[in-house]
């Protein structure tokens, strides 16, 4: 005689396949509630949600300080809460709520209605001369450039101008610490942690304005 058994495996699939799937709605209620209560408890070190913007999806990430980090999906997004992770605090939850003045601002930065942003930053991923040089680049006006010579000047080492490169490309908050209006001394873009296509669009956003 042959005796069926079952694995426990196969039973677990089946009555997995049985359940109901869960309802989006419900899901997003209790993740809110979750954030809610990580950060009553406080508990909650980094907060994070998505964007949708004209240069593509925009990951914004907040401490109870401010704004901390902003990465284009070309910078990939996993990569960049791993690296929140590692260097804030490994206590990272999707809570839109507290990114939700610096969503409204980035809208109305896009739309063409604002052109500075009054938003709280924690600059902790950025020191020494690179968060001096980052620093500076709010005194480039909007619809205006300046050159990474001009900025090394302004940020009291004038011939730290590759180290200014260094800074552009490496700035944790593009957009909102204006790296884009950054360029080379003979006019050129230069690179752009976001893109050229996306410095190029920001450029002409600013200069139509």
């Amino acid at each position: 005689m042959t005796t069926m058994t079952h694995a426990p495996e196969a039973d677990g699939e089946r009555l997995r396949a049985a359940l109901p799937a869960p309802d989006d709605a419900v899901m997003s209620r209790l993740h809110s509630r979750l954030a809610a209560q990580a950060g009553a408890a406080g508990i909650l070190d980094v907060a994070y949600r998505t964007l949708d913007s004209p240069v593509g999806s925009l990951l914004l990430a907040a401490t109870e300080k401010g704004l901390v980090r902003v990465a284009f999906a070309v910078q990939d997004h996993t990569l960049a809460l791993r690296q929140l992770a590692e260097r804030v605090s490994p206590r990272v939850l999707r809570a839109p709520a507290r990114l939700d003045e610096a969503s409204r601002q980035l809208d109305e930065y896009f739309a063409g209605r604002r052109r500075l942003f009054d938003l709280p930053l924690d600059w902790q991923l950025s020191r020494a001369f690179r968060r001096d040089a980052l620093a500076r680049l709010p005194e480039i006006a909007y619809g205006h450039t300046a050159s990474y010579a001009q900025v090394a000047a302004a940020a009291g080492s004038p011939r730290a101008v590759r180290a200014v490169g260094t800074a552009c490309a490496t700035n944790p908050l593009p957009l909102v610490v204006p790296c884009h209006r950054v360029i080379r001394s003979d006019g050129s873009m230069g690179r752009y942690a976001g893109g050229t296509g996306a410095k190029r669009f920001l450029l002409d956003l600013e200069s139509a304005a």
